[in-house]
């Protein structure tokens, strides 16, 4: 069995791809330091779990120790977050990245796949946007991981490094209760009764992709030997859909269709319209979107009943 370090694997994502991931046959090791991510997460499933920070190389060098890739997850995800506070959104996604691809160039690891973002990356551009969409970030979370695929590149040409970085679509799914994300505001307003707050007039839009979707991509790219190091993909659902929409779907999966809406300024770095072709995934990786978010929504509020609503 191969060997594979998952780097935030406690978190969100990697709580449905570690599942993934074993479940198909691969020796997992987990590196987190649980700042967002949960140990819980993580129950009951055969993997390795590592508590460090990936900024630390001696961490990296011995939790990549008889692994044959990595996949890249741990980040600082929050767009907001990054307007806050851009120095450590550097630390934690720049530097952080760097180590993780200086360690597989230490270690001889010859396989990286790392998390990206599609819409924080490239900014306002008319969707949908694909691999060719020229990078024009808005905010720091976006420039942070442009700078991360930079360095995927690099040591793909410089040191043989297979690097391949996805772009994902704004994810959703099961344990996503520590994100910071609108649907689990929604959710949370939903149960206190609470008005949804939509910052702008509602016409903003997002591709909303099924964390399920996304661990399949990230394996696929693992996997797959014929995509060339530096390669960047999108895993994306292909569907805009704006936050006026995504409230309504909301209400209706909490059987609550009046329920109030807010309407407040829109905030700074924060994209407008997006969402993402996923042609090339498709087209070398054999990617394609199975949940359609019609479906993924009242399954997700389902979830935030017995997992997180619970009294």
């Amino acid at each position: 069995m191969t060997g594979v370090l998952v780097t935030g694997g406690a978190g969100f994502v990697g709580a449905t791809l570690v599942r993934r991931l074993v479940a198909s046959g691969y020796r997992v090791r987990v590196l987190d330091n649980l700042s967002t991510g949960d140990a819980a997460h993580l129950n009951g499933v055969d993997a390795d779990l590592v508590r460090g920070d990936i900024r630390d190389a001696g961490t990296l060098d011995g939790a990549v120790a008889g692994c044959g890739a990595i996949i890249h997850l741990a980040a600082a995800g929050s767009v907001v977050g990054s307007v806050a506070d851009p120095a450590a959104n550097f630390e934690a996604n720049v530097v952080g990245a760097f180590r993780v691809l200086d360690a597989a160039r230490r270690n001889e690891v010859p396989r990286v796949v790392l998390a990206s973002t599609g819409g924080a990356l490239i900014g306002n551009a008319t969707p949908p946007v694909d691999e060719r969409s020229l990078p024009k970030p808005l905010s720091p979370y976006g420039a942070s991981k442009l700078a991360g695929e930079g360095y995927a590149h690099a040591f793909a040409k410089a040191y043989g490094v297979r690097t391949v970085a996805v772009r994902f679509g704004n994810v959703y799914g099961p344990w996503c209760a520590r994100k910071r994300g609108v649907l689990n505001v929604f959710f949370g307003a939903l149960r206190s009764g609470e008005p949804l707050v939509i910052y702008g007039d509602g016409s903003a839009s997002r591709d909303y992709v099924h964390v399920r979707d996304i661990a399949a991509a990230l394996q696929l790219a693992l996997e797959d030997p014929a995509v060339p190091g530096g390669t960047v993909l999108h895993a994306a659902s292909g569907v805009e859909t704006t936050v006026s929409a995504l409230a309504d779907l909301c209400r209706l999966a909490a059987g609550r269709p009046g329920h109030p809406v807010e309407y407040r300024q829109a905030r700074p770095g924060e994209v407008g319209r997006n969402f993402a072709s996923y042609d090339l995934a498709h087209r070398l990786l054999g990617y394609s979107p199975t949940m359609r978010i019609e479906d993924g929504i009242p399954l997700l509020w389902q979830w935030f009943k017995a997992e997180v609503f619970r009294d």
